[in-house]
């Protein structure tokens, strides 16, 4: 009898469950009977694209039977001279989760162990076992990621650590001067990887150099989006830091054309754009302290934030908070697949929706 599929596919995908996180409406934002929702789960830019990227995308159109530049010269070329580091340093990716996977590929396999915080975005876990190396979870401090607690995980096995900073889902982040004395302390053949999805979020005394360490040609690798501030989600495009050594793997693990055309030059268009990213960022900050006042109104435990969420602690059956806030068309993200059961995590919205969102929150509270 010849072996089933499951018999030859790879064991280390056999426990591991499909991704599935859907959404309860469509791509406009509307419900199956038309409705519109206050959409904040996802941990997008309520402003959307910068106006920068969308033009670039129109004058391109016309061009899209083309395959774009396999290697996204003028980006990188662009990114490069931003970060002052040569288009060598640079990977793309079709979003940053896509980087994240490629350096499992690169660095990791069986016999080999990667830590990461915990709770600490969970595509890191999955990628660690799609490849057949051992997750080392180290549990967070006062919800944030504890550098000396993870350097002390670590065993001749050990290939990677995983940092978020800010870390998804608490929104928490890493001074730059414990970023260093771990990079410092890092023994020969581990990598670390910086998760730096929300980075535009810090302030600027709090964001790390994380090129310098490329620069210096140290065992770092920074990964960076536009995804969230740049509002180009859908567009799917990110970006890895790192020493030419470890930018040359990565370029040989990813497919082709890995960087659609539309995506290129709305990215190279939103990094030019000064404006909407100070708008953002505004917007976010204030945003937030609106937040902040209200959860204290309530009686909220929240985590300061770093970036553009705040998880919250509701005390109570938090999937049942989740559904009655989805009946008020609020979308809002359940943290109990973090193990945080009475947790969520919210996006800073517009001023609209970020007083939709607590109005609805304080009903749903007062009946659960």
């Amino acid at each position: 009898m010849s072996p089933s599929v499951k018999d030859v596919a790879s064991p280390y995908l056999k426990g591991l469950p499909p991704y599935r996180h859907r959404r309860p409406f469509d791509g406009s934002g509307l419900g199956p009977t038309g409705e519109e929702w206050v959409k904040l789960d996802y941990n997008e830019n309520p402003l959307g694209p910068s106006p920068l990227a969308v033009k670039a995308i129109q004058d391109v159109l016309q061009g899209i039977h083309r395959y774009p530049d396999c290697h996204g010269h003028d980006l990188k070329v662009r990114l490069a001279e931003q970060l002052g580091l040569s288009a060598a340093h640079i990977a793309l990716g079709n979003g940053s989760s896509e980087l994240i996977d490629l350096c499992a590929r690169c660095f990791l396999g069986p016999g080999t162990e990667a830590i990461i915080g915990d709770p600490a975005f969970a595509f890191y876990e999955r990628v660690i076992q799609a490849v057949g190396s051992q997750r080392v979870a180290v549990p967070l401090t006062a919800y944030r990621h504890d550098l000396q607690a993870m350097a002390e995980r670590v065993t001749p096995r050990t290939r990677m650590v995983f940092i978020g900073n800010p870390n998804n889902p608490t929104g928490s982040c890493i001074p730059p001067d414990e970023i260093d004395t771990f990079v410092e302390a890092l023994p020969e053949g581990v990598i670390a990887l910086f998760d730096e999805a929300y980075r535009e979020y810090l302030p600027d005394e709090l964001q790390p150099d994380t090129a310098r360490y490329a620069k210096e040609g140290r065992p770092v690798i920074a990964l960076r989006s536009f995804s969230k501030i740049y509002g180009l989600s859908g567009l799917r495009i990110g970006y890895a830091i790192a020493p030419p050594e470890c930018i040359d793997l990565i370029d040989r693990a990813r497919q082709p054309f890995n960087v659609n055309v539309l995506a290129g030059v709305a990215a190279l268009a939103a990094l030019d754009d000064v404006a909407h990213l100070a708008s953002s960022k505004c917007l976010n900050e204030a945003g937030k302290q609106y937040l902040y006042r209200a959860f204290e109104a309530l009686g909220l435990r929240y985590v300061p934030t770093a970036a553009n969420f705040i998880l919250i602690d509701v005390e109570r059956d938090v999937e049942r908070v989740v559904r009655a806030l989805a009946e008020k068309r609020v979308a809002v993200c359940s943290l109990v697949r973090y193990g945080l059961q009475t947790s969520l995590r919210v996006t800073i919205g517009t001023s609209c929706e970020n007083e939709h969102f607590i109005a609805a929150l304080r009903e749903v509270l007062a009946i659960n």
